[in-house]
């Protein structure tokens, strides 16, 4: 300030250069930051690559600088760029938080989208709550992306979803989480074939394990070890859809959460199958809710998650 209360030289000059600048290029240089792509950058921002090139076009001629240089196929962020990320990533942040809280949310009106990441079993558990969501916001549009605890930090960090509803490991720092279901496992077979299932019986019987990567190892491997005992897997399929039918008029064992035995029993799948608790301690399934710190106080992200709540948690 000067000596008659006027703004000073400085803050004059700092806001003429935020008046020069598109503030939309900074969701631009956020996503380069991340994806250290073109392509990559634009799909996050559901912008085109001509696009997205244009915007970091006038993102170097702005700053004075590079900002990113070809290493590969990979774009590295140069000094000055990993710079002013240190610099804007709190305000973009806080500004996000900010809007979100400011933006009314009617369900009965609003045409907003919102993108939800979840893993196959919350995929079946959905089934039936997804006609409920659309009576209650017929207007809005709600995208469920595949998955799992290896992919939800990059996608929630990167903005491909808001909100992530599984088994979740090691989030980004700007995410919030809260535990949604815990429980406990059951053997499914055919009701059909013997059972309960003792331990030997559980040993002696073929397995089998749905296993999205393929690998033929699961966690009641692991708990079986530390008894020094263990299991044929003979089938490995990649997801629940397939597991009830495949069950039935055969002999095999299939361990899964008591979330996965309710899905499928929402949706018709368990008639002909049995259920027993397993001849062995497990770990707790724990099921997890996280969501961008950002949309934390979004009125209709937490609509959204007071829904999901609502009818996926275990009462």
């Amino acid at each position: 300030m000067d000596l008659c209360g006027r703004p000073g030289l400085a803050q004059r000059t700092d806001d003429g250069g935020l008046r020069k600048l598109d503030l939309n290029l900074l969701p631009v240089f956020a996503a380069l930051m991340r994806e250290r792509s073109v392509t990559r950058a634009g799909e996050v921002l559901f912008l085109s690559q001509p696009a997205t090139s244009s915007a970091l076009g006038r993102l170097r001629a702005f700053f004075g600088d590079e900002l990113f240089v070809r290493n590969g196929r990979v774009l590295e962020p140069t000094p000055r760029a990993q710079a002013l990320m240190d610099q804007l990533a709190p305000a973009m942040q806080a500004v996000a938080g900010a809007i979100a809280g400011s933006i009314p949310f009617d369900p009965a009106t609003d045409t907003r989208t919102f993108r939800i990441g979840m893993s196959e079993d919350i995929q079946m558990a959905m089934i039936p709550v997804l006609p409920r969501l659309r009576k209650a916001a017929p207007r809005c549009r709600i995208i469920i992306r595949a998955a799992t605890y290896r992919t939800i930090p990059r996608m929630l960090d990167s903005r491909e979803i808001n909100m992530a509803v599984g088994h979740v490991e090691d989030l980004p720092a700007a995410a919030k989480q809260r535990v949604l279901r815990r429980c406990g496992w059951r053997v499914l077979r055919d009701a059909e074939s013997p059972g309960p299932v003792d331990l030997d019986s559980y040993c002696a019987r073929p397995h089998m394990l749905v296993t999205p990567r393929g690998d033929l190892s699961g966690i009641a491997d692991e708990e079986l070890a530390k008894l020094g005992r263990s299991r044929q897997i003979v089938l490995g399929v990649p997801d629940f859809g397939l597991m009830p039918r495949t069950l039935i008029g055969t002999d095999l064992l299939c361990l899964v959460s008591e979330a996965v035995v309710d899905a499928v029993a929402a949706l018709g799948g368990m008639e002909g199958l049995a259920a027993d608790p397993p001849p062995f301690a497990c770990p707790e399934a724990v099921t997890y809710m996280a969501w961008r710190t950002a949309v934390d106080q979004d009125p209709g992200e937490a609509w959204l998650r007071a829904q999901l709540i609502h009818h996926l948690a275990r009462r």
